[in-house]
């Protein structure tokens, strides 16, 4: 390991030399170095010029009623979990890719074939006609997987003592996952408890064996975590939600926040530099971290969050890299089927806005009923999306914004 980060530093050392200045890409290598500790200058943009949008209105009956949490867009199928009280208790509803309802699975239960709830995610592989259901509260770390009917097909076990926070497709047969539990399980800086220094890996989708560990070297362990912080009157540990799995193109971004380089792993298992960021987080207090969000094939974007000390809380600051001027800007965009300036979430924001990995489709954003009927009343509305809300009733199922690469 002490060869590895050897291997890491020079990585950097190499990177930083060659990108001084207002220089923020190193053309020879083909990643950008970026300084978390600068302000740069803003820019807005309009998600129309660079994505295609479409909007889907997820079909309204008494037996689907949604919450648009979106967790995966096939060529035929949107898988939606919706949430039931008590959380986290969960449906998974079947919609046609016209947002028509097709079919309801709820298996949940105390049986062998049942999960208890989904706190995780529902993945949809339409070529194996197969969802898994990702249960972390299961007793050990388990993903059941079922048939589009809702039949049981098999369980796929984590190795001993681990569970995923995060399971995507990689190939037809195998899943990249993303191992939290010690996020979950560290609550309080001087717990003893042991953890795996690698957190992702690649496993099977037929018996949940690994198949390859993906090492990312660093010193010493960052997580974005806050601990002993006071809430309702007693001390919690405070996290933030960001995804360390991030889908680009044909490939995926690794985010280990301990680790200044932050790695494209593509589908050949080879893993190269993406971002490389400065100064390095092992030197900062507070940290601020660089976490991917929205990649397209024309911007990339991203946020720094800050470790706000003992307050618990995570100031985050927007920006994007223009990919054509190779510079750095601090953004908002605003959605053109609004009369008003509407900002579109370009970050994962958990029953709000989903990353999808799938060939053209980048993100899902929710808008619900109640908001666009308002809207639409104001006549703040224009286009398809003014049209589909002149139809909708404010208790209906949300509407689905898809943002697509263009072609």
């Amino acid at each position: 390991m002490q060869k590895a980060n050897s291997i890491s530093a020079i990585i950097l050392l190499a990177v930083m030399t060659g990108c001084g200045g207002n220089r923020q890409i190193n053309e020879t290598d083909g990643f950008i170095t970026i300084d978390v500790s600068k302000s740069y200058p803003k820019k807005e943009l309009i998600l129309q010029d660079f994505l295609d949008v479409e909007y889907i209105p997820l079909e309204t009956t008494d037996d689907f009623l949604s919450t648009g949490y979106i967790q995966a867009i096939g060529k035929e199928i949107i898988v939606d979990r919706t949430l039931i009280p008590p959380n986290p208790a969960t449906e998974i509803l079947l919609f046609s890719r016209a947002g028509k309802s097709l079919k309801k699975i709820d298996r949940r239960g105390q049986g062998p074939e049942e999960y208890i709830s989904i706190v995780s995610e529902v993945v949809l592989d339409e070529e194996s006609n197969e969802i898994y259901v990702n249960s972390l509260t299961a007793a050990e770390g388990k993903i059941y997987v079922y048939d589009l009917f809702g039949n049981f097909k098999r369980i796929l076990t984590a190795k001993e003592g681990h569970r995923y926070t995060v399971i995507k497709n990689f190939d037809h047969d195998h899943f990249i996952c993303y191992y939290g539990v010690h996020y979950y399980a560290l609550r309080s800086p001087d717990a003893d408890i042991e953890y795996e220094k690698n957190i992702f890996w690649i496993i099977s989708k037929q018996d949940g064996s690994v198949t390859k560990e993906i090492e990312i070297p660093y010193q010493e362990r960052k997580p974005i975590v806050q601990f002993n912080i006071p809430v309702n009157g007693r001390m919690v540990a405070v996290s933030v939600n960001n995804v360390n799995l991030t889908p680009y193109l044909d490939s995926w971004i690794l985010v280990e926040t301990s680790s200044d380089t932050i790695y494209r792993y593509l589908p050949d298992y080879r893993m190269t530099p993406f971002m490389v960021r400065t100064p390095s987080i092992q030197s900062m207090d507070p940290e601020i971290f660089l976490v991917p969000c929205v990649l397209t094939d024309s911007y990339w974007f991203m946020q720094f969050i800050k470790k706000d000390g003992a307050n618990g809380e995570f100031p985050r600051t927007d920006l994007v890299y223009d990919i054509k001027e190779r510079t750095l800007f601090e953004t908002v965009v605003y959605n053109d089927d609004f009369t008003s300036k509407r900002p579109v979430r370009m970050w994962y924001e958990n029953r709000v806005t989903t990353l999808i990995n799938s060939e053209d489709i980048v993100f899902t954003e929710k808008l619900e009923a109640f908001e666009l009927v308002e809207a639409y009343k104001e006549g703040k509305l224009k286009g398809k999306l003014k049209e589909i809300a002149a139809e909708l009733d404010e208790e209906d199922n949300a509407v689905i914004m898809i943002a697509k690469n263009k072609n």
